[in-house]
């Protein structure tokens, strides 16, 4: 071979070579970046994110994660220039908030009207569909209550006695959907004007207000506190790793609340937020919802994660979801003026 036909191939060989390399960044550029703002847990996120984008590889996701209450805040702050594309995994009684303020865009996903009613947005096309639901718990640290010589609560009123003084904490509810949800519930159960007097005497044996309705439980799994609110899920998982805690659903039932999603009116990326609704909504991502949660969007029965407590989702308060959304901020506000003293700072 000639050194000037060996050169001509070698610079077909190169010419070759940078045209797949062209196509290649082509593609890469074609990428859809989807904004997606999110309260799911942190280690959620990448299982979440690579179920999706391998079923989408022409779309990107970048999270934008923080506990319900900041998010929903930030939505709201940022409604007259909206910086996310879509909401995946946010409380729905703060979805619902959004839908009256106008901020969602209506799409009914592929698979949306199999889910349970409880998950479907009743407008039409929905503005929301349901992923998971969740419900509040006490997570009591059994070697702590041992060693301070006190009973095991059964009842929200078992935590007003002297004994627990200074030994229980739960979310901010400004923060976490956890919180708020608990509140709704003991609304549901007291009637407002009695789950206020309650409140001003729970406050007196509160030891912090946290910003995560996670902090509680873990806190109450390493020994760090007698007792932390938290949710069903972050309970058990606890227990599973290893923590001496016991889970008790209070029995006069609990407030819950589900993880929902929606498409942020004015995207400039529809397409592929509808792509991701879509996902959402189906089945195989309700396998992953399952992973994380007991109770699901899509029906059908599945077993109970370990060391979760049976008798959570028959406590379930049958909360008015519409009404929780319409009166957040003015529960929200009362409660900052009587007890945001001993709220952790942020």
């Amino acid at each position: 071979m000639t050194r000037q036909r060996l050169l001509g191939g070698t610079a077909a060989l190169a010419l070759a070579f940078a045209a797949l390399v062209g196509l290649a960044g082509e593609a890469i550029a074609q990428k859809t970046k989807l904004t997606v703002y999110t309260a799911i847990e942190n280690e959620q996120m990448p299982v979440f994110k690579q179920a999706f984008e391998a079923q989408n590889p022409d779309v990107e996701l970048a999270w934008v994660r923080d506990s319900t209450g900041i998010i929903t805040a930030r939505v709201l702050a940022e409604k007259a220039n909206p910086q996310a594309d879509v909401i995946w995994g946010l409380a729905v009684t703060s979805l619902m908030v959004f839908e009256q303020q106008g901020l969602l865009h209506g799409y009914t996903p592929k698979d949306g009207a199999a889910l349970k009613p409880a998950f479907r947005s009743p407008a039409n096309p929905m503005t929301w569909t349901g992923m998971d639901a969740w419900i509040a718990v006490l997570c009591v640290n059994t070697v702590e209550a041992q060693k301070a010589n006190v009973a095991m609560p059964t009842s929200w009123n078992d935590l007003l006695k002297p004994e627990y003084k200074g030994k229980f904490v739960m979310p901010h509810p400004g923060s976490s959907g956890t919180a708020f949800n608990a509140i709704a519930g003991w609304i549901k159960a007291m009637g407002e004007a009695n789950a206020w007097t309650y409140m001003d005497k729970l406050h007196e044996n509160v030891a912090v207000y946290l910003h995560s309705g996670s902090a509680p439980c873990v806190q109450a799994a390493r020994g760090e506190r007698m007792i932390g609110l938290g949710f069903d899920m972050r309970g058990a998982s606890e227990k599973s790793k290893g923590a001496p805690i016991q889970l008790v659903v209070p029995k006069e039932g609990s407030g819950w609340d589900m993880e929902a999603v929606a498409i942020i009116k004015g995207t400039k990326n529809l397409a592929a937020a509808q792509k991701l609704a879509d996902f959402a909504a189906s089945r195989a991502a309700h396998d992953i919802y399952g992973k994380y949660y007991a109770i699901v969007g899509a029906p059908g029965q599945h077993a109970l994660p370990a060391n979760y407590p049976p008798e959570a989702e028959p406590s379930m308060l049958p909360l008015d979801l519409p009404w929780m959304a319409a009166n957040r901020d003015r529960i929200l506000t009362e409660w900052s003026k009587r007890y945001d003293a001993k709220s952790a700072p942020k």
